[in-house]
Order: structure tokens, then sequence, then C-alpha cells
């Protein structure tokens, strides 16, 4: 009897701790914050443990953990003045945090404008320091023309875009407030498989509800960012958590037991839109490095090793680049170097086609999410060792991370050429799409920034432009000369893919 009741007593525990956690969930619970002179953010001490699969005190840690959380996790509600033209880029809106109007947009029609009074869609998010920052998804806030940010009790405000990163799916927001709850930053690199989480958020509009879980694995990749995102050089290392994750949810807090900021929810994996045991939140060291640079610096700074690479843990991947090049190499762990990219980092510092990569600093590489997270929280001009196998012998280099255009230094927006402040590159028009169309002049619309001047004024990628403030565009070089020293707003006319043609206003960042 007594060794029945020791296996029963963990699940007695943790049926006794959902019950107390979904009660909780529902009520403000007080935070004492420090109204002193606060950094940005805090990280959590060094000697901060992270608590493991121990039933003892669990339903205690739960309560802790939940009464820090919930009173710093915030509903964000977007309000957009247009809708979008192609029903894919409403569908995703949809997939990660919800249709408020119900039947995931299948009940509506996508060409209609919501009702200045409804929200587009709804998400989450988490104060990080007193005086109202507070970070989110990048999904949650892309295309909106007004931000409210509702408490957890109820007290509602406009909120201010910061800044935004489509390739690791974080923005930034602020509103005016002072002495907020916030939640402090933990080491998400110390985190273990199997220790026991909490996401707190609003899924399916059930407003402050934590759920529990453990960290299933870390350095996931799955290709959510690149194939149905805006993001031009996805990073994906995501956290993977079975704690119950749904449409609401993104945006929101993935803590330890200490009430600790870990992770940033941010997708699911499902077959049906809803929860299915897969969830994904982005590390919080990760996190944190956006939003610093958005608020130091306006922009993200994004180093870049440079190279062009096979993820040799992928076995359909290995298998299709063997049979293209006509080569045997053998799935296993590490980054396969197959080439580089203009102004390469790695080959300035010796790295050659057929070396693989093994280890940036001490970060053990066995895929590409691993190489991904580790260069993609570092800056310009970092240094970083890169271990790396060539012929079966191990080898060691510095490598210099340049940005994309070969520099070594940070930018602020105040650098940005013309095109990256609107948010899109722009490609001549060929002789014979002109004919097509009886254009005499045109650029098309490349790699538009989800969010970006660009994209508000309705242009999505392969949209054609013929005039920008009445002047025909026929080069990306026509667009740097009349924006140079542009300000305000501007008039943009483009055709879309129907040959349907548009006069829209733009606001010159």
């Amino acid at each position: 009897m007594k060794s029945t009741l020791k296996k029963l007593l963990p699940f007695a525990v943790v049926g006794v701790v959902s019950g107390a956690t979904t009660v909780g969930a529902i009520q403000y619970f007080g935070h004492t914050s420090n109204n002193g002179d606060q950094s940005y953010f805090t990280t959590a001490a060094p000697n901060t443990s992270f608590a493991g699969m121990n039933t003892a005190a669990t339903g205690d840690d739960f309560v802790k953990a939940a009464k820090t959380t919930v009173p710093a996790v915030v509903t964000i509600k977007n309000y957009q003045s247009r809708t979008s033209s192609r029903a894919s880029e409403q569908d995703l809106f949809d997939f990660f945090f919800g249709d408020p109007f119900g039947g995931r947009g299948q009940q509506r029609q996508k060409q209609q404008q919501a009702p200045d009074n409804m929200p587009s869609g709804m998400g989450s998010g988490v104060i990080i320091s007193p005086d109202g920052y507070i970070i989110s998804n990048n999904h949650v806030v892309a295309g909106a023309n007004k931000l409210e940010v509702v408490l957890s009790n109820k007290k509602s405000y406009i909120a201010t875009l910061v800044g935004t990163d489509p390739n690791t799916d974080i923005s930034l927001l602020k509103i005016e407030e002072k002495g907020l709850p916030y939640l402090n930053f933990a080491n998400s690199d110390n985190i273990d498989v199997g220790q026991w989480v909490l996401a707190v958020g609003n899924p399916l509009g059930l407003n402050s509800t934590v759920t529990a879980g453990i960290v299933s694995a870390k350095g996931r990749g799955i290709g959510i960012l690149g194939s149905q995102g805006k993001a031009a050089n996805p990073i994906e290392s995501f956290i993977q958590t079975d704690a119950a994750i749904n449409p609401g949810n993104s945006g929101g807090a993935l803590v330890n037991t200490n009430g600790e900021l870990i992770g940033i929810n941010s997708a699911i994996q499902s077959t049906t839109g809803y929860y299915q045991g897969y969830g994904f939140a982005v590390p919080a060291n990760l996190a944190r490095k956006i939003v610093e640079d958005i608020k130091k610096f306006g922009i993200v700074q994004r180093g870049f090793l440079g190279v062009q690479s096979l993820d040799l843990s992928n076995d359909q991947l290995v298998q299709a680049y063997n049979a293209q090049n006509k080569t045997n190499l053998k799935v296993g762990s590490g980054v396969y170097v197959t080439g580089f990219g203009d102004n390469s980092g790695a080959e300035d510092a010796g790295l050659k086609k057929g070396d693989i990569i093994t280890k940036v600093d001490t970060y053990d590489i066995t895929d590409f999410a691993d190489l991904s997270m580790s260069i993609g929280s570092k800056r310009p001009g970092d240094k970083v060792q890169v271990t790396y196998l060539r012929n079966g012998k191990e080898s060691t280099t510095t490598v210099t991370l340049k940005d994309q255009k070969g520099g070594t230094s940070t930018r602020t927006r105040a650098d940005l050429s013309v095109t990256e402040k609107l948010g899109a590159d722009f490609q001549s028009l060929d002789d014979r799409t002109k004919a097509y169309y009886g254009l005499n002049s045109g650029i098309v619309a490349k790699n538009v920034v989800e969010g970006s001047e660009i994209a508000k004024a309705g242009i999505v990628d392969g949209y054609i432009i013929t005039e920008i403030n009445g002047k025909p565009v026929n080069s990306q070089k026509d667009v740097e000369s009349l924006l140079n020293k542009f300000s305000g707003t501007g008039q943009i006319k483009y055709m879309d893919d129907y040959g349907r043609n548009y006069q829209r206003g733009f606001k010159m960042p």
C-alpha cells in the first residue's frame, strides 16, 4: 500500500496544483515593485536555481510563480485601418493568436474592413520594466495603426510601437506609466529539459490564464518564421513546452517556478490551429538581446557568419543535397559549409567549402538551429571562436562577424538607407513586363518587411511601384534619390498582381 501511495503522490499533487492555478489565474495578484531607479530590465541573480521535477512543495512554487507573473502579463489589441490584400497574410495572423470574429476567418470576407472599435486580432505581452516597456511578438503587432494594452487589472493604455524584428518574431512596445509590475529575465541557456514551467497569457479571450508543463526540448527549429512569416533571415531555436498554449498566448510569458522569464510564447504546432501538446517560445536570452538593440539603436544589430550551409542532422536535406551534387555526405551532427556569401567573415578567417562547423565559442553546434542561435545573439564586429572539422581534423579560427553589407560596426536608424527605412528592396522592371501591363516605368517590390511603411501602404512582394511623389521610378537608385532628404507624408502609386492600380500615402521614417 505504501508503495502504491508513493507512486500516486506526484499525480495527486499535480492535479491539485492545476486546480489552484486555474482559480488563481483569474484574480489580480499583488506584485511589489521597486519604484526606485531601475535598469531597463533585470537579469535573475546568478545563484538562482531552476526547479526540476521534484514534487515537494511544487504547489507552492506554482502559486508563487503565478502571483509574480499574472500582473506583468498584458493583453494586446491590434487595430487595423486596412485589410490584407492577400488572404494568406491574415491566415497567419489568425493562426498565431486567434480571430475575434470567430471561425478563424472562414466566416468573414478578408477584403472587408473591421469596424474601428473592433480589434483585428489580440495577443499577449510581458512588462519588462516598471516604466512601461513591454515585449511581445512581431506577428501580434503587425499591420497595426493602433495598439491597445490592457493590464490584468483591466486598466487600458494606447501603446507606442518602439520597434520589431520579424527574424525572431519579437517586438517592443511602450506605455506611459510608472511603478508597473514586471518580470526579470532568466538565463535561458541554463534551462533543462524536464524542468517545470508556466505559460501565462490570454488564450481564446480568457484573460490571465496560467498553464503548467515541462520543457520538452530546446533548440527547436520548426521553419515557421521563414515559411509563413516575413523573416528574411529567421532565427529559430525555440524552447518547446507541453504547457497548454492556444491562439491568444502569443507574446505571453514562459516562466520558471521562480516567476522569472525564460521565453516569449510564439507558436504552436498543430493540425487544427489549437493546442495538441506542442508549444514554442523564443528563448529569453535572444529576446532580451533584440529588445536591447531596439531600445538602444532603434534597429536590431545582426552579425552574420557569412556561410551557406547544410544541416547534417536533417536526413532529408542531406539526401537531397547528395542527389543534386553527386556527393556522399553522411547524416550526423554539425553544419556543413556549402559556400560563402559576399563579404564573408568566415571565409576571411580561413573556413572553406566542405568544412563542418561543430562549435561556436563554447556552444556545441549539432544542427542549424544551434548555429542560428549562437550567431543570432551577436552583433557586427563581435568575434567568435569557430571550431570545425576539415578532412576529419579539428581546427579553430577566430571569425569577425559582419552585417549584410560587410560592415563591422553598429548602426542606428539614422544610418539606414532610404530603402532600409522604407522596409523593402526594389528591382527594375524588365521591358517585357512593362509592355504586358502597358507601363512606361516601374519597379518590383522585394523582401517587404512586415510592419514597414511600404507594407502599411498595402504593398507586398511582387507588386509594381510606378510613381513616388508624382515622379516615375525605374530603379532602386531612383527611390533613394527621390526620398533621400524627404520627410513627412509621401504618395505612392502601385499595381497589384491582377493589374489593379492603387494610390496610397506613406510616412517617411
